[in-house]
C-alpha cells in the first residue's frame, strides 16, 4: 500500500458487465459519476461548521448565490444565442435580488417560534450554505481501488464476483488523481469557503478534500482513490493495463472481452480471479487467452452432423 499521497503505480474499477461496460471498453472511456448517485448517503454531502458571525455567514451565502445564479441566466442567454446590450447588467441585478430574497426569507422564518435551542438565523444560514455547497460540487468521480483482490470489493461492486475489474495505469498527467481520507470530521468550515470564494487556493483545496475526498472510517477497506472531472462519459485519461475477470464470470464474458480488446493498439493482459486453498484469500491467474479463442464459438449442429455422417457410415458398412 502506497504511503501518504503517492499515486499508486495501478488503480482497479469494478464493475458488473453489461453492454454499456463492453461499449465503455472498446472505446476507452470512463464514466465520471454523479456523487448524488453513490451507496453512502454521507458521501460528498458537507456539512457546515459556522465560525463565522452571521454577517459573515450572510456574504457567504450572497456571494454562493449570485454566482450560480449569475451562471445559469448566462447559460440559459447563450443556450437561446441572446445577445442583448443590456445582458451582463440584467443578470448581474437579477443574480442579486435573487441572493437578497434569500436574505429576506431567512430572516422572515427566523422568526419562527418553533425553533428553539439555538441562533435561529446562523442555523438557517448555515443550512442554506449547505445546500449552495451542493450546487456547485456538480463535478464528476471515478471511484478507484488499490487492490483487484479484495473479496468485499468484488461482492459490493463486481456483481458478486460475476463482473470484471479494470486494471489502469497513471500517466504523470493525470494530475486529478486524489486519494480519499477516512474517519475525522466532514466539516467545511464556513471561513474557508469565504476565503474559497475570495480566490483562496489553499482553501479550495480544504474545502474539496472536504466535500469529495472524505469518507467515514468503516469504508476504509475500499483503499479509494479518485479521479475528479466532468460529470458523464469521457475518454479515458488512463492506460488501460489488464481485465481481471471474476470468479463466478460466465465463460461467454471472457471470450467476449477477449475477443474485442484483441485487435487494440496496446494489448491488454486478462486474468481471472482464484480462490487459493485452504485460506479466505483471492489471487489473480494470467488467462490463456489461446486456449479462451480456441473454445469458442461453439456451433451446435455440428456435433448432430457429426452423428449424421458416422451413421451413414455405419449404414453403408
Amino acid at each position: 500500500m502506497p504511503s501518504d499521497n503517492r499515486v499508486p503505480k495501478r488503480l482497479y474499477k469494478y464493475r458488473s458487465f453489461s453492454n454499456w461496460t463492453l461499449s465503455m471498453l472498446v472505446d476507452d472511456k470512463i464514466y465520471y459519476a454523479d456523487p448524488r448517485t453513490f451507496n453512502d448517503p454521507l458521501d460528498a454531502k458537507p456539512n457546515l461548521a459556522p465560525d463565522l458571525d452571521n454577517a459573515g455567514l450572510e456574504e457567504v451565502l450572497v456571494r454562493l448565490i449570485e454566482g450560480r445564479v449569475h451562471e445559469e441566466m448566462k447559460s440559459a442567454a447563450n443556450a437561446i444565442r441572446y445577445k442583448g446590450p443590456k445582458t451582463i447588467s440584467h443578470i448581474a441585478r437579477q443574480s442579486l435580488k435573487a441572493a437578497e430574497n434569500r436574505i429576506a426569507s431567512i430572516r422572515y422564518y427566523s422568526t419562527d417560534p418553533e425553533l428553539k435551542g439555538c441562533d435561529p438565523v446562523q442555523r438557517l444560514l448555515a443550512l442554506d450554505i449547505e445546500e449552495e455547497l451542493l450546487r456547485i460540487y456538480t463535478r464528476g468521480i471515478v471511484s478507484l481501488a488499490e487492490r483487484a483482490t479484495c473479496p468485499l470489493m468484488w461482492s459490493h461492486y463486481g456483481d458478486q464476483h460475476r463482473g470484471i475489474c479494470l486494471g489502469y495505469s497513471v500517466p504523470d498527467s493525470a494530475v486529478d488523481v486524489r486519494k480519499i481520507r477516512y474517519g475525522g470530521s466532514r466539516a467545511v468550515l464556513a471561513s474557508d469557503v469565504a476565503a474559497m470564494l475570495a480566490g483562496d487556493d489553499l482553501a479550495r483545496q480544504r474545502v474539496d478534500e472536504a466535500v469529495l475526498l472524505r469518507k467515514a472510517r468503516p469504508w476504509a477497506y475500499e483503499r479509494e482513490w479518485r479521479l475528479i472531472g466532468k460529470q458523464g462519459a469521457l475518454p479515458s485519461p488512463l492506460e488501460l493495463q489488464e481485465v481481471i475477470f471474476g470468479m463466478r464470470c460466465d465463460s461467454a464474458v471472457v471470450y467476449a472481452v477477449i475477443q474485442a480488446l484483441a485487435p487494440r493498439s496496446r494489448q491488454v493482459r486478462f486474468h481471472e480471479i482464484r480462490e487459493q486453498r485452504s485460506k479466505f484469500v483471492l489471487t489473480k491467474r494470467q488467462v490463456d487467452v489461446d486456449e479462451v479463442a480456441n473454445s469458442r464459438p461453439h456451433r451446435s449442429r455440428e456435433l448432430l452432423e457429426g452423428l449424421d455422417d458416422f451413421q451413414v457410415q455405419a449404414t453403408l458398412g
